[in-house]
């Protein structure tokens, strides 16, 4: 007789929104106070807090990561980036004048430079925060490998580019592909199944926008017409907005329903509709809170210069009369808190509901096989998320 498969461990996210907006607030207004040398500590405390509302099976996720190797991870990489863009800027910039006459190519050259240490900085920092990311107490972890896949996503840009996007999938596909067969939990190995064309149907609202705005450019230039065009122009941005939305979600679920594990599987029905919901609303809802402390700013800013042209039509005395340190004071405190609140609204409007989203609609299929996974070794990782944190390369979760 056949033993019934067990049900599918699902996901529970515990986590609220007022308890984070006081977190993020209080670790970025230390981050202030301390000239940013507090982030370290942000950055740890906000994943701890997150890794552990998001509960697979019940069981929540613990991240155990240190501030101290963040910390000199970052001095190590600040070293090594200002000797390597200061030497290969001072070269670059050299051979475009000799060269060119001007400067034009030595900054597009130093662009194209910079961006294979953005591929292998994001590398870097998925490997650390695997390393010390636990579930059920069993480790992740990923492989070495920064340089490969900064090669191999320098080779798949230029052809995504060259090809007008129509290999965009075969780029997600391959990059995940290299970072997942490399990924363990404990002892297994991850392996991502499935292929590269599977994810065409995720860009399937990127060809509609792209055939509009094709359509209002021809309706302009046969009939001069700006109304159509306007009409289309602006349906076909707006879908264009969504449909890159659209294509993360879409394909983020079926690149994970394609994940393996040691005969367990992964289930994700994410809706891209919902997040891109939540990523509108809370972006308008970010904007609207920093209106009032950014209009401040750019008053005093503008008052200011106006004053020093013309402080007779100026009608603000009031600071003119303040002593110069208050005032520089005062700008500095407007501006650091543009900042912090338009983080905190967005931690509590957009990644909060984004997590909470994709978490419960999370199941693992088969989950007898993780009984027989074992502990893995502790992965070093040197460095952390140095390279990351230096180029800011938008890792942080």
């Amino acid at each position: 007789m056949a033993t019934a498969s067990p049900d599918p461990l699902t996901t529970e996210f515990v986590g609220r929104r007022w308890p984070l907006l006081w977190l993020a607030l209080r670790t970025g207004g230390l981050t202030v106070l301390t000239f940013g040398l507090y982030r370290f500590w942000m950055k740890t405390r906000l994943r701890r807090w997150y890794w552990s509302a998001i509960r697979p099976g019940g069981h929540p996720l613990e991240y155990v990561g240190d501030p101290f190797e963040k910390l000199l991870g970052f001095l190590i990489a600040v070293v090594f980036l200002a000797f390597y863009i200061g030497i290969v800027n001072l070269v670059l910039m050299f051979a475009s004048f000799a060269l060119f006459h001007g400067n034009v190519a030595a900054y597009a050259l130093s662009f194209v430079g910079v961006m294979p240490l953005w591929f292998y900085a994001r590398y870097r920092a998925r490997r650390y925060v695997l390393a010390r990311t636990r579930w059920r107490g069993l480790r992740f972890g990923l492989e070495p490998g920064a340089w490969g896949y900064a090669g191999r996503a320098m080779m798949h840009w230029l052809l995504t580019v060259f090809s007008l996007g129509l290999l965009l999938p075969r780029m997600t596909f391959a990059l995940e592909k290299y970072r997942t067969d490399r990924t363990f939990f404990g002892t297994e190995r991850f392996e991502q199944g499935g292929r590269w064309t599977m994810l065409y149907r995720a860009m399937r609202p990127l060809f509609v926008a792209a055939i509009l705005l094709l359509v209002s450019i021809t309706v302009f230039m046969t009939t001069n017409d700006p109304l159509p065009t306007i009409l289309l122009g602006g349906l076909g941005g707006l879908l264009f907005v969504y449909g890159i939305v659209h294509y993360r979600v879409e394909s983020l679920r079926l690149l994970t329903q394609e994940k393996r594990l040691s005969g367990v599987r992964l289930s994700l029905v994410a809706s891209p509709m919902r997040v891109f919901w939540i990523m509108s609303i809370g972006y308008v809802l970010a904007v609207l809170s920093i209106l009032l402390p950014g209009g401040i700013l750019g008053y005093l800013v503008i008052a200011l210069q106006f004053a020093n042209e013309a402080p007779q039509a100026s009608g603000i005395g009031l600071l003119r009369s303040l002593p110069h340190w208050v005032l520089i004071t005062l700008s500095a405190m407007l501006y650091f808190s543009v900042f912090l609140i338009w983080s905190a609204v967005t931690h509590v409007f957009i990644t909060l509901p984004t997590l909470r989203h994709y978490a419960q609609r999370l199941q693992v299929l088969h989950p007898q096989a993780l009984s027989g996974i074992h502990q893995r070794p502790r992965d070093a990782a040197e460095q952390a998320e140095g390279f990351a944190e230096a180029l800011d390369v938008g890792a942080s979760l």
